[in-house]
Formats: C-alpha cells, structure tokens, sequence
C-alpha cells in the first residue's frame, strides 16, 4: 500500500468515525409526509408500512375479530388502506384480518399483517397468527391473504402491536403497562429475550408511553422508539434499552388517550402518529426522528 492511498483510507476511516458521532436523534421531529384518511376506520386506526418497489403506505384497521360464516375462512370486516408515496389515496379492500401491525418484509418480498392475540393470550380466536397481505403486479390490495405463523405465546399480550427487524428476521412485542419489549423469533415458543426501556432516564413513566407498540427503526445505536404520548416526543432507544434522546412533536398536534393503544408506525424511515381530529376521519403524520434517515 501506497503512502497516498493509506493516507486516504485513514482520512475516510477518520470522517465515517466523525459522522458516526455527529449522527443523533433530532430535538424536533421533522415532519415529511401525511396521509389524510379517506374512509371512516372500520374501528381503530392501526398501523403503516411501506413497499419501496412500489412506492405505496399501507395503513391497516384492526378491532374488529373475524367471524366463522360457516362456509369460508374466518374473515374480519378491518380494512387496510392505500395512498401513494405523495399521500394520495388509492384504494381500500377488506384482507379479512383483525390487524395489529402491518409491515414490508424484504425477505419474504411481501406485505406481512399480525394479527390481535397474535400470542393467544387471550384464548382461542380466528385467523390469528401472521399472514401475507396479497398485492397484485402493480401493488394494490386484493382479498387474499396466505398465512406465515400460527399463534405463538412468545409475543406475551393480546394487544400488542410488535414490530419487525428484517435484518435479525424478529419481532418486537411491548408488554401493556410496562417497560418491557419482549423479543421474538417464530421458531421458538418463547421469547428469545427482554429488552427494559430506561424509563426513568428519559424522564416519563410507563403510562405516559404507547402501551402497546414499539418501533423498530434499524438505525444503529438508536433502534427503538416509543410515542411519549402525555409530553408529545417520540422516545429513542437503542436495542438494549438505553435511552439516546427525545425528538419533540409539533406542540399543535393533538393527541388524544387512544394514541396509547393505536394509530402508530415505523415505515420508510418515517415514525408515523395518529391524530384523529385532523381532517375529516383522521390523519397520519410522518416525522423524521434521526438525521440518519434525513
């Protein structure tokens, strides 16, 4: 090796260590995107993803379990909805599942939904577990849906909203009233571990945090976010828990105690928040949350 060229590498080796430590969690949530609802949520708004090849958000409904009609598949009446990468809306179809998450899996190159009590935490119900959300060729909903899982005690609460890492293939289930993520991989029954939130470093108490969901964002050193609902941020982790910062939302969203339960994502480097009195029936709002997704 050249003088020169170990003098370059030294130089790039020493800017990628710099901007490693520049890189941070952004004091104010930049906003970047919206998707205004179109159609009533059939009950509760839930999550959002997003297909790049696509270009396409996917927003999913849950509440409403599916019904045995004694001829096909249990199907709920929950929809999901489609809006163009600009939040244009497309369209609205009835997969037949009780979403509680919904997310892109580029292992899989599919559109992937779980279900409420995912885990059967709370008994027995119909069609829960993980299935594909069936796109055709040019990405829009159809009715099918193929399952992935079968229910699994591994994700704990009934209502959780997990999140997924496509690089380890896992899930992140947070526990209700509690610090606790549970992390998950379908090939065991069990949790593989448990992550606690540093709650108290970051100055809030359990019951002032999303109850249910917290997002897996990928972004190294800062790989979990949760919505501080009562002091309107977004909270970030990293994967062992440590608090790294707080991004504040805008002071003029309004957010209301259903924000604890539902209306939230992580898609396309975007945290997604629900806020129901924006519009005629809601609106999704997507912030930046790092300058490592700016």
């Amino acid at each position: 090796m050249t003088p020169q060229i170990g003098s370059i590498i030294t130089v790039g080796l020493l800017f990628g260590a710099i901007h490693a430590a520049q890189a941070a969690v952004l004091p104010e949530a930049a906003e970047s995107t919206k998707l205004v609802l179109a159609k009533k949520p059939t009950t509760r708004p839930m999550g959002v993803a997003y297909v790049p090849h696509y270009k396409r958000y996917y927003v999913a409904d849950g509440g409403l379990g599916a019904v045995e009609d004694g001829l096909s598949l249990p199907m709920s009446k929950s929809e999901v909805h489609v809006f163009s990468a600009d939040g244009t809306y497309l369209q609205s179809e009835k997969p037949g599942l009780d979403n509680r998450a919904i997310y892109f899996n580029p292992n899989s190159h599919r559109l992937e939904a779980v279900t409420y009590n995912v885990s059967s935490d709370a008994g027995f119900t119909p069609s829960a577990g993980i299935h594909t959300v069936e796109l055709d060729d040019k990405g829009a909903l159809t009715r099918d849906r193929n399952q992935v899982s079968n229910v699994n005690p591994a994700f704990g609460e009934a209502a959780t909203m997990p999140s997924f890492d496509p690089a380890g293939n896992r899930y992140f289930a947070k526990q209700t009233r509690s610090d606790k993520v549970w992390v998950v991989k379908l090939d065991s029954r069990d949790k593989i571990a448990e992550i606690k939130l540093d709650l108290a470093a970051a100055g809030v108490q359990f019951d002032d945090i999303s109850d249910h969901y917290v997002a897996w964002t990928g972004i190294p050193a800062e790989e979990l976010a949760v919505l501080d609902v009562d002091h309107k941020a977004v909270l970030v982790f990293d994967q062992g828990g440590k608090f790294v910062g707080r991004s504040q939302l805008p002071p003029t969203i309004k957010l209301r105690a259903q924000n604890h339960y539902t209306g939230l994502g992580y898609a396309n480097g975007l945290f997604f928040v629900y806020t129901e009195t924006e519009g005629e029936f809601g609106t999704y709002y997507g912030f930046h949350i790092s300058d490592q997704t700016q």
